[in-house]
């Protein structure tokens, strides 16, 4: 185990605060001295089936953790999920039923040994102790908190002074999220600024139950490819860690050199001095900031899809912008009987929806034999077609009133 002033360091890479920084090398200290790993507290509530890298900040944080020896307690919310997050939300959220988490969380699990050490993990279900919980034991823990001090939430606040509803039930949110931490005892607990309410709640429940309270390591949120909104599906700024390797590989290149630098300090497992060298070799000149994408490219890639995929991704990347032509492996798509290019797209595999596909193609992003399409109702006659999707994904399309043999 690294001595604790050599871990600090590494744990504040990228952190935007730590509370508090002194209670923190306290707690690693005592784990040094008595060789003790401290319990590293990080809860996701799977409210969505896939994984992008503005969720991986937080599961990069907690792998460097593993490697520094602690125990990391991956918790998926499959209780609070049911509630629903209400953290910057204008309006109650649509409470999710326990199908839709449940599904969701089996594809959290799925995808999240892409970061994390499997053998170092421990995943909770915070329904494990939530579902048995009695009616007076809910009113009880309810007990140790303020509607004053829920009202000082800024969101709250915001929505009770536009005289907009809150329900009860998101009051309970912050409560249940809190409650994990004195279940397990929590010594540090992760998660994104905009958790900072939440997470400051486990703080003041510890207290309540006679416990150390926990320290806190806020992450930022990690904009998107836009480099402007945090990074969202529904937005279309991300990407997936599930994407196709050349799809992941062309859109970490498309970011500007400012993000770049970002996601290498939040997303890279480069170490701080090599990182602090990129940063000057781009600023006097000494290192190419296109090669340095590149590299990052490479990193992540093989990371999520392998060392293999992630040249091969490079290499149809070249191939594509360099030479101006179409991948060697483009996909290709025969029909006989499906004519709406939104449905195709869908059942080619381009989008997992005809929604996605008309909302691209009203964006401007499709384009059918070089020629942009705008038209969502499209159709397409007898013959062959290459349609290209943003700046890197194609299909050559073949239409035959003959089944295809």
């Amino acid at each position: 185990m690294l001595h604790p002033e050599e871990q600090l360091r590494i744990i504040k890479r990228g952190a935007v605060e730590i509370l508090t920084e002194e209670e923190l090398l306290e707690r690693l200290e005592e784990s040094f001295k008595a060789d003790k790993p401290l319990k590293i507290k990080v809860g996701f509530d799977p409210t969505a089936p896939d994984i992008h890298l503005g969720h991986t900040v937080l599961l990069e944080k907690m792998r460097q953790f593993q490697d520094l020896g602690h125990e990391v307690i991956f918790i998926i919310g499959d209780f609070t999920g049911m509630i629903g997050d209400p953290s910057g939300r204008s309006e109650i959220r649509r409470p999710l039923t326990k199908d839709e988490v449940l599904k969701n969380a089996m594809t959290y699990k799925e995808q999240i040994f892409k970061i994390l050490d499997p053998e170092k993990t421990h995943i909770e279900f915070n329904s494990r102790w939530m579902s048995g919980m009695k009616a007076e034991e809910l009113i009880r823990l309810s007990s140790h908190y303020t509607v004053a001090r829920m009202l000082e939430r800024e969101d709250f606040k915001q929505r009770w002074q536009s005289q907009s509803p809150i329900s009860i039930h998101e009051f309970l949110y912050p409560l249940i999220q809190g409650y994990d931490s004195v279940v397990l005892k929590a010594d540090v607990e992760l998660g994104g600024t905009d958790q900072r309410f939440n997470l400051l709640v486990g703080r003041e429940l510890q207290k309540e139950y006679g416990q150390q309270p926990q320290c806190l390591v806020l992450m930022p949120l990690l904009e998107g490819t836009d480099g402007e909104k945090k990074m969202s599906k529904s937005l279309g700024n991300y990407i997936g860690i599930t994407e196709p390797p050349d799809e992941i590989f062309g859109k970490i290149m498309s970011i500007s050199d400012e993000l770049m630098l970002r996601y290498y300090e939040l997303l890279s497992h480069i170490p701080v001095d090599e990182l602090n060298e990129l940063r000057d070799g781009i600023k006097n000149g000494k290192v190419h900031p296109k090669k340095a994408k590149e590299s990052l490219a490479l990193e992540l890639v093989g990371r999520y899809c392998g060392r293999e995929a992630a040249e091969k991704a490079k290499e149809g990347f070249e191939h594509i912008f360099k030479e101006k032509g179409l991948p060697e492996d483009v996909p290709v798509f025969h029909n006989n009987n499906v004519t709406w290019l939104p449905q195709i797209m869908k059942e080619s595999g381009l989008t997992k929806s005809t929604s996605e596909a008309i909302r691209l193609i009203k964006q401007g992003a499709v384009s059918i034999n070089k020629e942009r399409c705008n038209d969502p109702d499209k159709r397409l006659s007898e013959g062959e077609y290459i349609l290209k999707v943003g700046k890197r994904r194609f299909l050559k399309i073949i239409l035959s009133s003959q089944p295809h043999q």
